[in-house]
C-alpha cells in the first residue's frame, strides 16, 4: 500500500520563481468523496490518472494512483464529477536539497498559491523556504476536494 505524507503551506512571495525546475497544467475533478476515501481524476499535461486516497490521519493517508487514457479522463471530468473541476499550474521548485510542488490555482480558486512537500516520514525535518507562509496541512478548507466544492474565491 502506498502512503502519501505531505505538508502544505500558503505561499507569500514570488521568490520561489527562481527555483522553478518544471511546470505542468493540471485539471482535476472528484468522482466520489466519502469520509474514508476520495476518488479523483486528473489530467496532468498529456497524461491522465485515476487516484484513490484514504482518510487523512495527521499528514498521512493511503494513496493509489493509476494511469488512464486522456480521452477517458476528459469524459469523466465532463460527465461524472461531483463538483466543478479544479484548474491549476503545478511548478516543481527546488529549495536547497528539496523539491517542492507549488500550485498556482486559477478559475474559482484564483489567488490561491500553495506549496507542498512529500515526506518519507511524518517526523521528517524540512528546511522551510523563506517564501512560505502559514502551514495549512491540518486545515481541511485547503484540501483540493474541498476547494472544488467551496472555492477560495467564495471565502
Amino acid at each position: 500500500m502506498a502512503i502519501e505524507i505531505e505538508r502544505k503551506f500558503l505561499v507569500e512571495t514570488d521568490e520561489w520563481r527562481s527555483g522553478i525546475e518544471s511546470q505542468v497544467r493540471l485539471v482535476q475533478g472528484y468522482l466520489a468523496n466519502h469520509q474514508n476515501a476520495t476518488v479523483r481524476v486528473r489530467i496532468k499535461g498529456q497524461q491522465a490518472f485515476l487516484t484513490i486516497k484514504g482518510a487523512t490521519h495527521g499528514i498521512s493517508r493511503a494513496e493509489f494512483e493509476y494511469p488512464i487514457p486522456v480521452a477517458d479522463a476528459e469524459v469523466l471530468l465532463r460527465d461524472l464529477t461531483v463538483s466543478p473541476p479544479i484548474e491549476k499550474t503545478r511548478y516543481q521548485v527546488r529549495y536547497r536539497s528539496d523539491l517542492w510542488d507549488l500550485d498556482v490555482f486559477s478559475g474559482a480558486n484564483a489567488g490561491l498559491i500553495m506549496a507542498e512537500i512529500e515526506l518519507e516520514t511524518a517526523d521528517q525535518v524540512v528546511d522551510l523556504p523563506p517564501w512560505l507562509g502559514n502551514e495549512v496541512s491540518h486545515d481541511s478548507r485547503y484540501y483540493n476536494v474541498n476547494l472544488a466544492r467551496h472555492p477560495y474565491h467564495h471565502w
